[in-house]
């Protein structure tokens, strides 16, 4: 039975148990504690924890789920996935635990030709919580189950919380027996891979507070309504359907293992190291391809770091099966064919894709050629300093700066007969850990616990008149002073203020909040941001700037018309880059991120070049002819399938409702869902200035622009400075390029004439710096600081000259300042090497008196820092190491 086939299944029975079905949210969550939907109730925790009205008493779905904290043990178990499918029914204050189970024992049980997953009932165990006598009676008389294959357990596996404040409860997790061929007798309670986990039914019933760790809360009271999670792990159910040994070899896996496997040249079973190699690209690639299909793409922070850490994985893995060239052409196509029954856009978006995941992949093989260059110079200063093994310091700044993983800094250590210090390595991953999870912990502290709106979105959504209207009266519904209710506030407070209408923007769809006040009978307030906590709910943060505000007292909200209007152009002037980049790009050029506000906009956009002045200035024309011809405005509200179906532009990674917002400019040349406000017509925006364009990661790009007033004033004065120029060149205004290139050209040969007497100068210092050698031991040294220099590669060639002066006992080390900072060069002679005077270990001792670092080959290399005072210290000790050298 097909992966497809099995989520099909499970959506048709409920169904037909008047369930709504809810279409997977976007891997990227909304909730601002998490990066990632990591299971499936996350889309669905407002609704749980009871802060947001339910739409639907019951529902399921197939929700697509990114998990990374268990990465390393991808591959090495059965069912261990960064990506994967969980089919989950819900029950909103409905049915509860007999329903849950029965509908669970039907769906399993029932035989296939019935629509059912017919799985025999004999394989099947279920474990309940330890004083959950109900669920424990209900299996029984539902399922018939024995006694001795209903387990009770306890906390740590059997109760149900996100590990911070909200809804928990008891669980219920049906297992099927693989067999003894796979291990011990026993059931779930033996935690063995012999019984696979294969569905979770969780019953909400209480609210916890003061958690200090995942099973340990205080219970604070019921929800508001009891309710039902359940989570059926669709790449589970499929390995044991389609009778494989693991969801790596399902048939929407298993493709790209192939293909890997061909690009290897290796045999799938034969290595149990390589068959998790394979197993790891295999996961890797699909999550890779799955994020990107969602709007994510890689970068160094966030949930780009994420993307690119998994993508470096599959790097990684496939050089460690012995492919050091680019697979990510063969292997992404592969997985796209095998996901897009299930996920069509993966094919439509697959050039999208592919350029994104190419482009990584050639910046990290560049990235393992650098890391490679310093590795190998960390094994020769390890060798010439004697050393059998590479800092553990080292190996860390290779993973940490170069991504360079530490498998292959082993694997090449190793080939050169070394060791790393993996100990070391490890301690410092730790610390690195802890920090991340210390940041982590603070940040969920500070954003996770939204449960004090609830009875505020209870009274039902916020109103947003802010469309149609600059100022609209309403009433306190609620404040909150440091996260707590309160019924007051007064002068010099900042506080949240909750209004049963406002016309203040909230922050989203990358337009900034509005700027504006709060006013009412003796009090008025001062908008600092405007957000919304949870679905459907505005909150205003204020400042109390006169009077005493209370709740359910009269409020009027007033926009700062200025700031709107400009933010208004702003928006629009977005929509017009957007069609502008596709019009002169093409329809690759995507949206990616954007801001907007008041004379300003940021537009992110998939492209993996820089843009040429030409195309940069067409997209500025382009834009602009669309403000000259006044192109109306229009917006719409439509169902999501209508607006798709009109050719509506959607932000990837973005969670729309059934219904949304299409805004038109001059019809479908520009059309988009957008939420934000715009001007009524093109012409209101005035002007459009581009003002940059740069890179913002692999294959993105970002321009950025200057609008209306603000555009003027930025062309007026670039206006004032080209006339100010003309003025002193005494040169036409278009003659001014050519004579300022003129004057360039000539700085910089009169800075070349310079630099060669400069060098001359450094020439005749050779006799007498040779002249100056002193004997220590088996070498003849010249420690001496020049003063400055115009370049290090000035003090280099002074070096070698001297060196082949002095004759091959020489150990030289020049100590100069170029450009304000330290520079030592140390070259050593052929005899000088071989009785150990190694130019790289010698550069480091003095890089390290400098503050810096260095290092380079055994004949020469180089040090440096910040600490230009320092440079007699550096030379000493050079003088220092080298007595070492030669004990």
């Amino acid at each position: 039975m097909k992966t497809a086939e099995i989520a099909k299944r499970y959506l048709t029975y409920f169904e037909k148990n008047g369930h709504t079905i809810v279409p997977s949210a976007p891997l990227v969550s909304d909730d601002p504690a998490l990066m990632f939907v990591i299971a499936g109730m996350v889309p669905f925790i407002p609704y749980l924890s009871g802060d947001v009205p339910a739409p639907y008493k019951r529902a399921a779905d197939n929700q697509k789920c990114i998990r990374t904290n268990d990465i390393e043990e991808v591959g090495k178990t059965p069912r261990h996935g960064t990506f994967f499918q969980m089919l989950g029914n819900w029950s909103f204050g409905d049915y509860f635990k007999e329903g849950a189970i029965r509908y669970a024992w039907e769906l399993l049980t029932s035989p296939e030709a019935d629509g059912g997953l017919g799985f025999d009932p004999k394989d099947l165990w279920v474990t309940v919580y330890e004083e959950d006598d109900e669920a424990h009676d209900l299996w029984r008389e539902i399922a018939g189950l024995p006694e001795e294959r209903i387990q009770r357990l306890g906390k740590d596996t059997n109760y149900w919380s996100t590990g911070l404040p909200g809804p928990a409860g008891p669980c219920s997790e049906i297992f099927f027996d693989r067999g003894p061929a796979y291990g011990i007798d026993g059931g779930p309670v033996t935690d063995d891979d012999r019984y696979v986990e294969i569905w979770n039914l969780v019953f909400m019933q209480y609210e916890i507070t003061n958690v200090r760790s995942k099973y340990d809360f205080e219970i604070v009271g019921e929800l508001p309504a009891r309710n039902v999670d359940t989570g059926m792990g669709l790449e589970r159910i499929a390995f044991l359907k389609q009778g494989v040994d693991n969801m790596y070899e399902t048939d929407q896996v298993r493709p790209v293992l192939d293909r890997a496997v061909e690009l290897s040249g290796k045999t799938y079973g034969a290595n149990h190291d390589d068959d998790v190699r394979f197993r790891v690209v295999a996961d890797h690639v699909r999550s890779s391809l799955m994020l990107l299909s969602d709007g994510v793409t890689p970068s160094n922070e966030g949930r780009g770091y994420i993307l690119r850490r998994l993508m470096r994985r599959v790097i990684r893995a496939m050089r460690l099966l012995g492919v050091e060239g680019p697979t990510f052409a063969e292997l992404f196509a592969a997985s796209r064919d095998a996901m897009k029954e299930a996920y069509p856009i993966v094919e439509i978006d697959y050039p999208r894709i592919s350029q994104y995941a190419l482009a990584e992949e050639a910046t990290f093989l560049r990235t393992l050629a650098a890391g490679s260059e310093n590795l190998d110079a960390s094994i020769a200063a390890a060798k010439g300093a004697g050393r059998e093994r590479i800092d553990g310091a080292e190996a860390f700044l290779l993973h940490d700066t170069y991504g360079f993983p530490i498998d292959l800094t082993m694997e090449i250590a190793e080939e050169a007969g070394l060791r790393v210090d993996r100990d070391a390595f490890d301690t410092l991953m730790q610390e690195q850990r802890a920090r991340a999870k210390a940041d982590a912990r603070s940040r969920k502290r500070q954003l996770a616990d939204t449960s004090v709106y609830r009875d505020l979105r209870a009274q039902g959504e916020t109103v947003f008149t802010g469309y149609t209207d600059l100022e609209t009266a309403s009433t306190v519904l609620g404040i909150l002073h440091d996260g707590v209710p309160v019924t007051r506030a007064s002068a010099g407070q900042i506080v949240e203020v909750i209004l049963a209408e406002t016309a203040l923007y909230a922050e989203s769809g990358g337009q900034v909040a509005d700027k504006g006040v709060i006013v009412g009978p003796g009090y008025e307030l001062e908008v600092i941001d405007v957000q919304r906590p949870v679905p459907g709910l505005v909150s205003h943060t204020v400042e109390v700037t006169s009077g005493e505000v209370g709740v359910d007292q009269p409020a009027t909200t007033v926009v700062d018309a200025v700031n709107r209007r400009a933010a208004q152009q702003a928006h629009s002037a977005t929509h017009l880059v957007h069609a502008a980049l596709r019009d002169t790009l093409g329809k690759s050029a995507t949206q990616t991120g954007s801001l907007n506000r008041a004379g300003y906009l940021r537009f992110d956009f998939s492209w993996g070049q820089a843009l040429s002045d030409a195309t940069k200035s067409e997209i500025e024309e382009i834009a602009n002819v669309a403000v000259r011809d006044n192109l109306e405005v229009t917006t719409r509200v439509l169902s999501l399938d209508e607006a798709k179906a009109a050719g509506a532009m959607a932000l990837f990674g973005e969670k729309y409702g059934e219904t949304v917002r299409m805004v038109d400019i001059g019809g479908p040349w520009s059309r988009e869902l957008c939420g934000g406000i715009h001007v009524a017509s093109s012409a209101e925006i005035g002007l459009i200035n581009v003002i940059g364009e740069s890179s913002v990661g692999a294959s993105n790009r970002r321009v950025e622009a200057l609008v209306g007033q603000d555009a003027f004033r930025e062309l007026a004065t670039e206006r004032a400075i080209v006339a100010q120029l003309t003025s002193s060149l005494k040169t036409p205004k278009d003659q001014l390029a050519a004579r300022i290139a003129e004057l360039s050209a000539n700085l910089k040969a009169a800075e070349k004439k310079i630099a060669q007497f400069e060098a001359k100068a450094l020439e005749g210092r050779v006799p007498a710096l040779a002249a100056a050698a002193t004997a220590s031991g088996p070498f003849r040294v010249v420690t001496e600081s020049v003063g400055t220099a115009a370049s290090g590669d000035d003090v280099r060639t002074l070096a070698l000259q001297v060196r082949e002066r002095v004759g091959a006992d020489a150990v030289i080390a020049l100590a100069a300042e170029v450009s304000g900072r330290p520079v030592v060069i140390v070259a050593t002679g052929e005899a000088a090497r071989g009785a150990g005077a190694k130019a790289g270990v010698l550069a480091k001792a003095a890089a390290a008196a400098l503050g810096g670092g260095g290092g380079g080959r055994d004949d020469v290399a180089q040090g440096g820092g910040t600490d230009a005072a320092a440079l007699p210290a550096a030379l000493r000790a050079v003088a220092t190491a080298l007595e070492t050298a030669s004990a």
